[in-house]
């Protein structure tokens, strides 16, 4: 096995993941790049890693979050850091929006608790240390019109680290959220200039992030940041300070 610390990255092929994957990558990392559909973006991705291997899972069923978790012992022989970067969005307003769309964005946030669980596992074996990062929204915070069940989702995450932190604390397993606001990515590049515009004018910095100044976050609490635990930090230009 690697003398490398694993880091396992949930949703790592695209966006925030998979800077994340770089970015721990740099820090001396063995970095496992979870997918679910994008294996082109995601295998592609591992090439570039040091030591890097692709684990692909639908963390909406559990027997597939089980295979992850197996796959990963198989592979590195354990996790020292989890990062739940993982996210689903269904766009509608609720009177339009089908409980069918609710369900799905509800199974993946059923994933990521049961997916934490099972490596809180090898945590334990492991003489209780380890670190886990959920990236969650500034829309937990501040809502968003049409985003009704990713809105509960991401909200729900921050509450998750909250009261996760709170029962692993004795243990030195920290567990902290990074919240980022109106970011750079593939999904935000599909959005109309004119929605890109008014959503910039609620940015104090007047621009958008970038998905590297989000991992940069990752990477201190993944490394650093020995003493933060519990938080939520927010990456996002000023637009929302908690």
């Amino acid at each position: 096995m690697s003398e490398r610390p694993i880091a396992l990255v949930t949703g790592g092929g695209t966006g925030i993941g998979a800077a994340c994957c770089r970015r721990l990558a740099e820090d001396g990392f063995r970095v496992g790049v979870h997918y679910r559909s994008s294996a082109e973006k995601a295998l592609k991705l591992v090439a570039e890693l040091p030591e890097g291997f692709g684990v692909q899972a639908d963390l909406s069923n559990p027997e597939e979050v089980e295979a992850l978790i197996k796959q990963v012992k198989s592979e590195a022989g354990g996790i020292d850091v989890l990062v739940n970067n993982a996210g689903y969005n269904v766009n509608a307003p609720i009177l339009t929006m089908k409980l069918d769309d609710y369900d799905a964005v509800a199974a993946l946030t059923r994933g990521t608790w049961y997916l934490t669980k099972l490596v809180l596992r090898r945590f334990m074996f492991r003489k209780g240390t380890g670190r886990i990062v959920n990236i969650s929204s500034v829309v937990g915070h501040t809502g968003n019109a049409g985003q009704t069940p990713y809105t509960m989702a991401k909200a729900g995450l921050d509450a998750f680290t909250k009261s996760l932190s709170a029962e692993l604390a004795g243990r030195e397993i920290l567990v902290n959220s990074v919240s980022p606001g109106f970011i750079d990515t593939e999904m935000t590049a599909e959005l109309p200039e004119d929605i890109q515009k008014a959503i910039l004018t609620q940015v104090p910095q007047g621009r958008m992030g970038t998905a590297a100044e989000v991992a940069d976050v990752v990477s201190f609490l993944a490394t650093r940041g020995s003493y933060v635990n519990g938080s939520v930090i927010h990456v996002n230009g000023g637009m929302y300070g908690g």
